[in-house]
């Protein structure tokens, strides 16, 4: 299963970050989406999960779940805005967590479990690149790659 991931968009969907998660079985909006239009945008490339993040207001945004647990193959994944408020009980026996946030794109390993923040597709901020990321599962093994649509920088 491939799961396209991004985050931060801040109601910006980049041409680029549609592309770049073209082939998706399913994609992953793990907050600060900051508009109906973006989830729609993503929804005509793959399914979309989502949650909300601290941007994200009104009450288009009060549908979206603070967390959620996909289940792909047989991983499960947790999924948030930021990483800060993982709660460790109700995360207990996920493969992969995916989290957003700090805009900073990042993949690591603790514990046995892959932790997946795509980085911001939104606006730029921070002198970050803008990025999306890419996951796959096959069974019980889950990896992923980091997607820089735009460097960082000045």
């Amino acid at each position: 299963m491939k799961i396209g991931v991004i985050s931060d968009t801040h109601g910006l969907i980049r041409p680029a970050a549609l592309a770049a998660l073209e082939g998706s079985d399913l994609i992953v909006h793990a907050g600060d989406v900051g508009s109906p239009d973006v989830l729609r945008a993503l929804a005509a490339v793959a399914p979309v999960v989502a949650v909300r993040g601290n941007n994200d207001k009104g009450a288009w945004a009060a549908t979206l779940p603070a967390t959620e647990i996909v289940h792909a193959d047989s991983s499960l994944v947790y999924v948030l805005h930021d990483r800060n408020e993982l709660d460790l009980g109700a995360a207990a026996g996920v493969a992969a967590v995916v989290s957003g946030h700090s805009h900073a794109p990042r993949i690591e390993t603790k514990a046995g479990v892959l932790y997946v923040n795509p980085g911001s597709a939104g606006p730029r901020r921070f002198r970050l690149p803008v990025a999306v990321a890419r996951m796959r599962i096959d069974g019980a093994r889950v990896t992923a790659e980091l997607v820089i649509l735009e460097g960082g920088g000045g």
